[in-house]
């Protein structure tokens, strides 16, 4: 199969659940959407995989980087006290949603509890899908966070 259309075929299956679509609705940097956000991961991933030959495995790789952020919540707002700290809790969160709504396997789950590595220095990623997903998320976020903001 070709590697693109397997790509999109993977990210249209995640895409389409009402739960990843929820994911609109919450900011994540600037003006960008937490759906926004994992999807630019996502590609990027498969990006990176693709030109340095990495053959990683597409499946884990993209389900990983579009739930890395699947904790469905507006980390800007206080709410109830359970979005305190963040940028420390969120990938736990998004794990357990993963596995929750997606049945994720354990290399999948992974990527998205690893992927804040360093600010969770005890979360190193242990796959090359882990280390790309890590790396696409620290440069979209920074891009996203410099010159997608608000005016």
């Amino acid at each position: 199969m070709n590697e693109n259309r397997e790509m999109e075929e993977i990210l249209t299956e995640i895409q389409s659940d009402e739960n990843v679509q929820k994911m609109k609705q919450y900011i994540q940097h600037g003006t960008v959407s937490t759906y926004e956000h994992c999807e630019k991961v996502a590609r990027l991933s498969y990006a990176i995989d693709n030109r340095l030959s990495l053959n990683s495995d597409l499946k884990v790789l993209l389900t990983g980087a579009m739930l890395h952020d699947f904790y469905l919540y507006d980390w800007h707002e206080e709410g109830d006290g359970s979005h305190h700290l963040h940028g420390l809790r969120h990938a736990k969160r998004a794990c357990e949603n993963a596995r929750a709504y997606f049945n994720t396997d354990d290399k999948t789950n992974h990527v998205i509890y690893c992927h804040m590595w360093p600010l969770n220095p005890e979360r190193v990623p242990m796959s090359k899908e882990a280390w790309i997903v890590c790396i696409a998320d620290k440069f979209v976020s920074l891009q996203e966070s410099l010159f997608r903001r608000r005016i």
